[in-house]
């Protein structure tokens, strides 16, 4: 089973830069979608950027052209580079893998990692 670890969150100012690490506990070689979700206050978990094994990334349109997302299969590390950060950008950040159907491992969430961004 894998485990896994979110850490790179903190406090930034609006159009700052943070970059979020996920570590995971076991090999993510064979697991093909890996990706980050959000959740806000007060509102719903929200997958912000995924990529598959082969580099193939997508993005949510509120965070496209601003936030990276990548993986190291040999390392077993999940990244997010996220660019000119929004106060609505303030969230918990968790990764996980996706299921062939396009939905989260329920058994593999980890505690998140807390961004904040305010001035």
């Amino acid at each position: 089973q894998v485990q896994l670890v979110e850490s790179g969150g903190g406090l930034v100012q609006p159009g700052g830069s943070l970059r979020l690490s996920c570590a995971a506990s076991g090999s993510i070689f064979s697991i093909n979608v890996m990706g980050w979700y959000r959740q806000a206050p007060g509102k719903q978990r929200e997958l912000v950027a995924t990529v598959t094994s082969d580099g193939k990334t997508t993005y949510a349109d509120s965070v496209k052209g601003r936030f990276t997302i990548s993986r190291d299969d040999f390392k077993n590390t999940l990244n997010l580079r996220m660019n000119s950060l929004k106060p609505e950008d303030t969230a918990v950040y968790y990764c996980n893998a996706l299921t062939p159907i396009g939905l989260p491992v329920d058994a593999y969430w980890g505690q998140g990692t807390q961004v904040t961004v305010s001035s």
